[in-house]
Parts: C-alpha cells; structure tokens; sequence
C-alpha cells in the first residue's frame, strides 16, 4: 500500500513537500514516479526514479521546481515542489513497480501497478 499526503493550499511562488509512505520494502521497488492530474485532463508524469540511473528525470513542465528524493530507511517518495504555479493545480499520486522501467515507459501511468490514493494540491494566483 502506499499512502501520500503533504498536500494543500498555497499561493503561487509557494512550497509544498509530498510524501509517499509504503507499506514493505521500498528499496524493493525498481521504479517510483509521481503523477498528477487536473480536472478534465489526462493523468501526466510528473517525475520518477529508477534503480541504476544516476538520477531522477522531470517533465519539462516542473523541470528546475520540483525535486523528487526517496528514503529507503523509511520507505518513503517524496516531492519537493517550489515556485509551484497556479497550472499545477491537481491531484498529486506516487506510484511504484517492482521492475525498473525504460525510459519510454517511465512516465506513463499504464506502466505502474501500485497507487497511492492522491492528494490535492491547490495553488491559488
């Protein structure tokens, strides 16, 4: 299971930090993404991280704002969101799969079996 929270409220300009707690071993997971969507629009990618990369990758659209990080010892995601922006308003989801993902496929939604339950993010301008 995983469970996500650190949402809310902001005005633009301002900092939200999400987190993903999971339920077993993180470390376990060979990738781990985060996911947002907006009412009327489609699930997007946000971010992911996958074992033996050197780093994470971004969308371009959060690319030099957010930072996502993962804690094994605490088997927890996080997102690090600053200069959030009134058109990132949405509903914030982490995601995770046992096996590392390909680059093509790592920001895909189909491409992740296990959800937390989201959490809503809100910047007001």
């Amino acid at each position: 299971q995983l469970q996500a929270s650190g949402g809310g409220l902001v005005q633009a300009g301002g900092s939200l930090r999400l987190s993903c707690v999971a339920s077993g071993f993180a470390s376990d997971f060979g990738s781990v993404a985060w996911f947002r969507q907006a009412p009327g629009k489609e699930r997007e990618g946000v971010s992911y991280i996958r074992s033996g990369s050197p780093g994470p990758t971004y969308a371009d659209s959060v690319k030099g704002r957010f930072t996502i990080s993962r804690d094994n010892a605490k088997n927890t995601l996080y997102l690090q969101m600053d200069g959030l922006k009134p058109e990132d308003t949405a509903v914030y989801y982490c995601a995770t799969r046992f096996a590392r993902c390909l680059t093509y496929m790592c920001l895909d939604p189909s491409s992740y079996p296990y959800w937390g339950q989201g959490t809503q993010v809100t910047v007001s301008s």
